[in-house]
């Protein structure tokens, strides 16, 4: 079980608080009567996740054991979760690793020996041979790449099928290979609720020609929230697709949950309330806070970057993907959950460096516009923690600066198209077409490590739900040009940003600070 999560209101004599900004760190006192809510602490791991896994395989929920499943000359393809989560990357061995093993192992010991492992990208960046290797282990990646260990391929025209349409004419096309095997394994790190169940595969595992029913302005508004699967109008699509698609593939689904420890030892001030630092907590903030100043950006990139997650397994389960996830989500929810009492009227968050789409990579101002205003505003469940009108205040410098090789539709659409609207509606209506139809991004999705020409769109749109919601959005610290091309406010300080909120919300505001990272989620009474 998790420790109690921490409620905090502040006093004249509370410490300045800790915020996370990209890549470095501001140190602010916040007014007196601020709520801070820090997330709880890890859940107990399991004793043993190879004994764990082995169980989750024999004991399947709703489904026969995966060994029963398995027979000579059979078409198995195994799917896993790509390198876009858990955040920060684990430590070796990574989860996927140890669970494709035993599935391999079983698989082997009843004669099969047509094998697939695809990583289930979506319209996300081509895992590299390193990051796959990374991944999976060496005996894996061994065995199997390049020719039966490989990432999916959306713009594979010959290498997609089309499976049907929903009952609300939402286009089903996955993985031809998927479709034609005799069992798909998905292999999934629950790290957020938002992820897994059907969503691993219609999303990881299908063209965009799927993808755009449920990615769009219209859905992700109606969609609250991302970590409530019950309240979300993208995943009810998604569902719908999934449902279909398991009248014609069989897939035995298997999810795991993690506990929240993020970070190592040197930078565990990150998730401790400021009040708790001892000696040893306050030396290394203020040698990284120093640091991050001083150093050169690149230096300071490279460090975080880095940085590897000490994330340790709480559960596995196996079988069908309904019942699977159900649980899953049981699981997840009991590491990341606060209850909390009221909404707030202004909300603060500390932006960390690192997102999903940027592991490896860089944070680009519309990766931090998606982060603030898509993942971080909808770590609820039920309500959001600010109320309807209310402001967000992230702390983030949202340079312009872009991985050319992994963003460049993004930094077409941040030069072409955002200086002209930032209107999520209008883009979308006159620009999506153009980008996710283009040769050239196509070209460099399939060839080089570039996330799909329509992905910038997406992260974008994730915003839809909190700009319907919010009275206004303000960024500290960030860069003048690219907070005013993203539609974005801007302040210098944490306090001066509290100011201009009180124009939106009035004089004396209920003012709640989500102590980010690591990840938690709200349940408002």
């Amino acid at each position: 079980m998790s420790r109690p999560s921490q409620t905090v209101i502040l006093d004249r004599n509370s410490p300045p608080m800790m915020f996370n900004a990209g890549e470095g760190f501001r140190y602010e006192k916040l007014p007196e009567g601020t709520r801070v809510i820090y997330p709880p602490g890890p859940v107990e791991p399991l004793a043993d996740p190879n004994v764990a896994i082995e169980r989750a395989l024999l004991e399947p929920l709703e489904m026969e054991p995966l060994h029963e499943l398995l027979f000579p000359g059979m078409k198995l393809t195994i799917a896993f979760d790509d390198l876009s989560l858990p955040l920060p990357p684990m430590q070796k061995p990574d989860i996927r690793q140890l669970v494709i093993e035993k599935v391999v192992e079983k698989a082997r010991a009843k004669g099969v020996e047509d094998i697939h492992l695809i990583a289930a990208l979506g319209l996300h960046r081509r895992m590299t041979p390193w990051e796959l290797r990374r991944c999976l282990g060496d005996r894996i990646f061994n065995q199997f790449h390049p020719d039966r260990l490989y990432n999916y391929d959306a713009e594979d025209e010959e290498g997609n099928v089309k499976i049907g349409e929903t009952e609300r004419g939402e286009e089903v096309t996955v993985s031809r290979r998927v479709a034609e095997s005799d069992l798909l394994v998905y292999v999934n790190i629950n790290y957020i609720p938002m992820d897994g169940g059907h969503k691993s595969v219609h999303t990881g595992l299908a063209p965009y020609s799927s993808i755009r029913h449920h990615h769009t302005p219209e859905t992700l508004r109606n969609t609250r929230s991302l970590m409530d699967p019950h309240n979300s109008a993208m995943h009810a699509s998604i569902d719908r697709m999934g449902r279909l698609f398991d009248e014609h593939v069989k897939v035995f689904h298997i999810e795991t949950t993690l506990n929240n420890a993020a970070f190592p030892q040197l930078f565990d001030f990150m998730a401790r309330p400021e009040h708790e630092w001892g000696p040893v907590t306050k030396a290394n903030f203020l040698i990284n806070h120093t640091s991050t100043q001083r150093l050169p950006w690149k230096v300071s990139h490279k460090i975080f970057q880095s940085l590897v997650a000490p994330h340790r397994m709480t559960s596995v389960q196996a079988g069908a993907t309904e019942p699977v996830h159900r649980k899953t989500l049981e699981e997840c929810y009991e590491q990341q959950l606060v209850p909390v009492e009221g909404q707030a009227d202004v909300l603060l968050l500390g932006v960390p460096y690192l997102g999903p789409y940027n592991v490896y990579s860089i944070m680009n101002p519309l990766l931090v516009y998606n982060l603030l205003l898509g993942y971080l505003f909808n770590l609820y469940r039920g309500r959001p923690l600010v109320r309807e009108g209310g402001v967000l205040i992230g702390t983030h410098p949202m340079y312009e600066r872009f991985h050319e090789v992994h963003h460049p539709s993004y930094i077409d659409l941040y030069n072409e198209v955002l200086p002209e609207t930032s209107d999520v509606y209008e883009i979308a209506h006159r620009y999506e077409e153009k980008y996710a139809n283009d040769p050239w991004y196509r070209t460099l999705y399939r060839n080089s490590y570039a996330y799909h020409g329509a992905h910038p769109f997406t992260v974008l749109y994730w915003a839809a739900h909190a700009l319907d919601h919010l009275g206004d959005a303000i960024v500290v610290g960030a860069n003048p040009n690219a907070a005013s091309r993203m539609g974005l406010k801007r302040a210098d300080t944490v306090a001066e940003a509290l100011e201009m909120a009180k124009d939106v919300v009035g004089p004396s505001p209920q003012i709640t600070y989500m102590h980010i990272p690591p990840l938690f989620m709200c349940e408002v009474s």
